[in-house]
């Protein structure tokens, strides 16, 4: 599973800029808005230190990580929920999106114009999810006025709709953003086929200068992400823009010496897991030591099919251990001396850090 990102916030706020840093792109970066028009897209490899241990474990001749792809959508602007600044064009870029990375601007420097005044973003933020709001109510009155003739005809689950959705234009009338909510099995149906704009998981990437980590508006960034359900991520857009120039090895180094610690796609990948509620399993060997990404409450047999759909079709067990267990024990001779390997199911729900090998016959 490729978990797709989409990069949204006002123009100037630094959305190319962060891009860059998080995929080594090389997006256009200007001090102009709508300087990204066509959505730039790049593919990042997910730092993980458990697949690292488990090749130099198995000699593995191959390493895969999983991936993160970031899409760096056009800035917002007042207006684009009826089409202002190619607002349709951008909003259906935003519509395909799993989670939306919402950069907001909080660093001062004056050779950088803002498009709307000073820096202030809590009204930065109000006014991409406006737009949002907007959008989604002219999605759902449509929504509503076709499901008014199923409800008058008697159609089973017509009614229980209905009444979901008009709570949905209430909240959104409030100002709500609809992704704070805990939505039943039948519910989440229908918010996949309305493909709502502010149901989406959200990672607000603040994008700071150089030692403005604790900062007011940083903060009252963070306390807005808790009331909307979201997360907060402090990322240094233009110094990490800087190390992602730098050969892997010296990335570390480099961050530590500024103080930063762990790279901002670390801290972000790591967000957007949390918020998603993703897991990684592993499969290693001496051929490859392969990171796989799956929803939290995958079954063996459909972690299977992730790899190959003839081993979900064929499904006959899974073996199983913790990578924990194997750090502990020093290779899998030991995890299997001490009773820690294991034969599960096709129903068995995977954990994090599980190391699988599948058995199948088709």
């Amino acid at each position: 599973m490729a978990l797709n990102c989409g990069i949204i916030g006002l123009p100037n706020v630094g959305k190319s800029t962060i891009f860059n840093a998080l995929v080594s792109g090389k997006a256009v970066v200007a001090n102009y808005p709508f300087s990204t028009v066509e959505p730039n897209i790049g593919v990042a490899v997910i730092p993980d230190e458990r697949l690292v241990r488990l090749t130099q474990i198995f000699k593995s001749k191959k390493i895969t990580p999983t991936a993160i792809e970031f899409r760096d959508i056009a800035g917002l602007v007042q207006g684009s929920s009826v089409g202002e600044g190619l607002g349709n064009q951008f909003l259906g870029q935003v519509r395909e999106a799993d989670a939306l990375v919402h950069v907001v601007r909080c660093f001062d420097n004056p050779d950088v114009m803002h498009v709307v005044g000073e820096v202030d973003p809590e009204r930065d933020i109000g006014l991409i999810e406006t737009e949002l709001m907007l959008a989604d109510l002219q999605t759902l009155e449509r929504r509503k006025d076709k499901l008014e003739k199923k409800v008058r005809a008697g159609e089973a689950g017509s009614a229980q709709e209905m009444a979901f959705l008009s709570g949905l234009i209430e909240r959104l009338g409030k100002g709500e953003w609809l992704g704070s909510g805990a939505p039943s099995v039948a519910e989440q149906g229908w918010l996949r086929e309305y493909q709502l704009l502010t149901a989406k998981p959200v990672v607000f990437a603040v994008n700071i200068g150089e030692g403005q980590e604790e900062t007011p508006a940083v903060r009252r960034v963070s306390d807005l992400a808790v009331a909307r359900g979201a997360r907060a991520v402090t990322i240094a857009g233009n110094i990490e823009a800087e190390v992602s120039t730098l050969a892997s090895d010296d990335r570390a180094d480099y961050l530590r010496e500024l103080g930063i610690g762990e790279g901002g796609l670390v801290r972000l990948v790591r967000t957007a897991y949390d918020l998603l509620g993703l897991i990684t399993f592993f499969t290693a060997g001496e051929t490859e030591s392969r990171a796989w990404t799956l929803r939290e409450g995958t079954k063996a047999a459909q972690a299977a099919g992730k790899i190959h759909s003839d081993m979900e079709r064929g499904f006959i067990r899974a073996e199983a251990y913790h990578y924990n267990d194997l750090i502990a024990c020093g290779n899998e001779a030991g995890v299997k001396e001490k009773g820690l390997f294991r034969l599960e199911g096709r129903d068995y729900l995977v954990k994090d850090g599980d190391v699988l090998f599948f058995r199948f016959n088709v």
